[in-house]
């Protein structure tokens, strides 16, 4: 596989949750369950969950996060790409809520959407990575906002106990000649007869309430596949890792840090079981903030460099999988 080295540097991340923290001893008493049940049989201990936030204004403070991090302000970020799974509504597409949303700080801006579920956020980095490379733009703010847990299914346990609400973002720029920061290497793949295992089949044309003789409101909840999902992800992953190392020209052990979408607690355990790699170097925020969706990766990412796990010139990569089936991974010097 090529090398496709791009010379990008993250230079501030972000994140912003709702106020409303959902605990899983409350999920136990709503389930009539002995305390501790959901976390021992899912990982989460709490998610937060959105009343009167959106997904625009979450994504909004993620960005002023990052922007206080890095240095910067509105005036030197010439395109913002929202890369959410999830729709804060129909029409316009999220950048331009986000930026409605940011009002007189943002003007005159480039905007627009990279979307593809779980994974959006890898996915635009790995996108932008070549606009930036080649000077199209200076710094690229970079956000996924989602609120899930608006449409989960209460009635049954299942995947409701894993999902919460959240914000991330990220700032990026062309690497200057003294800094190593670049990506390697990068790789996304889609395994589209898997597509049915995990969706919202709402919130399109295809079952508008217009043209549909059935129920909306069952169209509108979360509905995923978890096993077949799980079987698709754990045959696929290890070659498409196998490649995106080789093409990064690194092995697995020169890796510091590896930073997955936090899909579920079994996902995490699996993955590192699988690729032998210890829980040391896997960041692991699931059991404090669930399954953010789209920003998931991202604020695992922001977490790992808050908490100084990721140190400039490290080595690290971006791991996921997300509906659609999109597998994704990415290998990055820090």
């Amino acid at each position: 596989m090529k090398n496709s080295r791009r010379h990008i540097r993250i230079c501030g991340t972000g994140v912003a949750v709702p106020e409303n923290v959902l605990t899983s001893e409350a999920i136990d008493r709503r389930f009539g369950l002995p305390i501790g049940t959901v976390f021992e049989r899912y990982g989460v201990r709490a998610r937060r969950y959105a009343k009167h936030e959106s997904a625009a204004s979450l994504a909004a403070k993620a960005c002023d996060d990052a922007l206080a991090r890095a240095g910067l302000e509105w005036r030197d970020i010439d395109c913002l790409v929202a890369a959410s799974a999830t729709m804060d509504q129909a029409l316009p597409y999220n950048a331009a809520m986000i930026v409605n949303e940011l009002g007189n700080r943002a003007r005159h801006i480039a905007a627009f959407d990279i979307g593809a579920s779980c994974l959006s956020f890898l996915v635009a980095l790995d996108t932008i990575s070549y606009l930036v490379d080649c000077g199209r733009y200076r710094n690229v703010m970079i956000v996924s906002a989602d609120i899930a847990t608006f449409s989960l299914d209460w009635s049954t346990l299942g995947e409701s106990a894993i999902f919460g609400d959240g914000a991330a973002a990220a700032i990026v720029r062309k690497s200057r000649p003294d800094e190593a920061s670049c990506i390697l290497a990068s790789r996304v793949e889609t395994h589209a007869e898997s597509a049915s295992h995990c969706h919202i089949k709402a919130g399109g044309s295809r079952y508008h309430p217009a043209r549909s003789d059935v129920d909306f409101m069952p169209l509108t909840l979360f509905h995923m596949d978890g096993p077949r999902l799980f079987r698709i992800v754990s045959r696929e992953l290890p070659r498409l890792m196998a490649d995106l190392l080789e093409g990064a020209m690194v092995k697995l052990d020169q890796v510091r840090l590896v930073v997955p979408h936090q899909a579920s607690r079994l996902a995490l355990d699996h993955l590192a079981k699988r690729l032998r790699i210890d829980a040391a170097r896997i960041v692991d925020i699931l059991a404090d903030f669930g399954n953010q969706v789209g920003a998931s990766l991202p604020s695992a990412l922001h977490h790992a460099i808050a908490d100084n796990r990721l140190q400039r010139g490290a080595t690290f990569m971006l791991l996921g999988s997300g509906a659609g089936v999109t597998l994704g991974g990415m290998v990055m010097v820090y």
